[in-house]
């Protein structure tokens, strides 16, 4: 029988040597070219973004040989943040994978020899060890990310572990219906500033719903943009066989058109 403590992968030694090679592809770039060089954490932050909203698009795509190479780009991404970290002596590779392992450890403790225990006790003791929730309150650790749908989620999720929550999905599908008839009022009053806070309120509510619905708000939009870009490209096609001219026809012939598209896919 295996150690349970020790290294639970027996090749993840060649598999750091692999890893390693992502890390020293980008110090051979950082030391060769003025635009690698110049990257900082802040600046990556857009591409990381992008590479990781690609992953996601392959894996919806079911297409291996897109998702190989987003991996790669996502994976060189990753590589920068810690080549970046390590030249400010901010922290080394070796000390992220050695905290991923011992995070790993606490959340799946029956794998390592110990007790298991439920999801919830973990996350409560990781709290703990992070000094608590007294000082910045229930939320006060979660930092905002730059999809603002999952940061929404993610405070939906915390404080619905304290009760804060509807029973079901039917008090968030009310809210959403109250939400949307405050933003009507708003439209009516013309006041840019307070229609921007009840859009904002109608599309945590939204969330909400999703979350309750078992529907992550982030995979739900990626889908209706991929099915928006799906359709208004076969609108493209129609306009064309039928001599319509898109940027120049009306509304309502391109509106014609839209239901045929709709129409096709049933």
């Amino acid at each position: 029988m295996s150690d349970p403590q020790a290294d639970p992968n027996p090749s993840s030694e060649a598999i750091s040597g692999t890893l390693d090679r992502a890390l020293g592809l980008v110090e051979f770039l950082r030391a060769g070219c003025p635009w690698d060089a110049a990257q900082t954490h802040h600046s990556l932050r857009r591409y990381l973004l992008e590479e990781s909203h690609e992953v996601v698009d392959a894996i919806e795509a079911e297409d291996d040989d897109a998702l190989r190479d987003e991996l790669g780009d996502l994976l060189l991404n990753v590589a920068f943040q810690i080549v970046i970290a390590e030249e400010r002596a901010a922290f080394t590779r070796r000390e992220v994978v050695e905290g991923l392992e011992a995070k790993m450890r606490r959340r799946h403790p029956h794998l390592y020899g110990g007790e298991s225990v439920s999801w919830e006790e973990v996350k409560e003791e990781e709290r703990r060890s992070l000094g608590g929730e007294a000082a910045e309150g229930l939320l006060g650790h979660l930092v905002a990310g730059a999809d603002p749908l999952a940061h929404a989620r993610r405070l939906q999720s915390r404080v619905a572990e304290v009760g804060f929550d509807w029973p079901d999905a039917s008090g968030a599908w009310a809210k959403v219906r109250e939400e949307v008839e405050e933003v009507e009022r708003e439209i009516g009053a013309g006041e840019a500033g307070a229609l921007e806070e009840e859009i904002g309120d109608l599309l945590f509510a939204v969330v909400n719903f999703a979350r309750l619905s078992n529907v992550h708000p982030s995979t739900a939009l990626i889908r209706a943009n991929q099915k928006f870009v799906r359709r208004f490209g076969r609108l493209e096609e129609l306009a064309a066989e039928r001599g319509v001219v898109v940027g120049e026809a009306p509304l309502d012939a391109l509106d014609d058109l839209w239901s045929v598209v709709k129409g096709e896919e049933g």
